[in-house]
């Protein structure tokens, strides 16, 4: 039975946000210390929001209790200082309803709600869809489209139908495709925000007018993703393509194998967490030598941005 809708608070995301990796101790827990710590390094790099149990955060793998742990650790940590998003999307409507007003009563600010995997729905599925979990979840809603991993593509005709839900505040559209950005970009509004999902591209997306990018190397880049995001948003095209081109091997690198693979390598490098949870496994051995090149680079890249900065 749907609740009583109330009109949701105002919140308009806009620049950095990092879809957060969960860090595991070495024997496969959460670990809240390293979680605390990688939530201060983005506060600290000027990341605007964050999500928390993303795709990135491998919310398939968490337990109930593992997820408001961290889901609960985040809002308090950040105390207000940026918006949290908690990743809810799941394959069923009911459940993802019950998922987001779960977030919504550890105090998220915001859903981040994928299109349902393995399902695929026809494009009415997906309207009926989102239209129930944001009229009955108890929070703002944004779309997440990434067809590659949920074999399920909300289309931008879609998307016209939903933009106008008040509680449907945005999309992460995670293709690479200039011309759905395009057709996204012409749905935007001062209630709802079009955010680039794919961080090779996001500068391109954002010269063209998108809010800013769901990022997943923003984990181990959040200065230099704050200063890509504000001199794309400010239409600094040069200086945000020259930042953009110190990136590229760090773009191509957190692809050899799927996500959150090579960030995670990253990340224990840098002393943020061990490993991930079955099926997904360590970074193989041929790419580890790439990854100890490209922490160097990481280091150097952020440095460069916090004199920036400061200068």
């Amino acid at each position: 039975m749907r609740r009583p809708q109330t009109e949701p608070p105002t919140l308009r995301l806009s620049g950095s946000i990092t879809a957060l990796a969960t860090p595991f101790t070495a024997t496969g827990e959460i670990d809240l210390d390293g979680w605390r710590r990688l939530l201060r390094a983005q506060l600290d790099g000027g990341t605007q929001a964050i999500v928390v149990a993303g795709s990135t955060g491998e919310a398939a793998a968490l337990y109930e209790a593992e997820y408001d742990a961290l889901l609960r650790t985040a809002v308090e940590f950040v105390a207000g200082a940026v918006p949290v998003l908690a990743g809810t999307g799941l394959s069923g409507t009911a459940r993802t309803v019950e998922q987001t007003r779960r977030a919504a009563a550890l105090g998220a600010d915001a859903a981040l709600v994928v299109t349902p995997p393995y399902v695929r729905p026809t494009q009415a599925g997906l309207v009926a869809h989102f239209t129930e979990v944001a009229d009955a979840g108890e929070l703002p809603v944004v779309l997440y489209n990434v067809p590659a991993r949920t074999g399920c593509d909300l289309l931008p005709d879609t998307v016209s139908s939903l933009c106008a839900h008040p509680r449907i505040i945005g999309i992460k559209e995670a293709g690479d495709a200039p011309g759905r950005m395009a057709a996204l970009l012409a749905l935007r509004s001062e209630t709802f925000a079009v955010f680039s999902g794919d961080d090779a591209t996001a500068v391109r997306a954002m010269l063209a007018g998108a809010d800013g990018v769901v990022s997943v190397v923003s984990n181990v880049v959040p200065y230099a993703f704050r200063r890509l995001c504000d001199l794309a948003r400010a239409g600094d095209a040069e200086d945000a393509a020259a930042l953009d081109a110190r990136l590229q091997e760090l773009h191509a690198f957190s692809g050899v194998e799927p996500n959150p693979v090579p960030i995670k390598a990253l990340l224990e490098s840098l002393g943020f967490g061990h490993g991930l949870r079955l099926p997904l496994l360590p970074l193989s051995e041929p790419y580890r030598a790439a990854a100890a090149r490209i922490a160097q680079d990481v280091a150097s890249i952020e440095q460069s941005c916090r004199d920036a900065v400061a200068a």
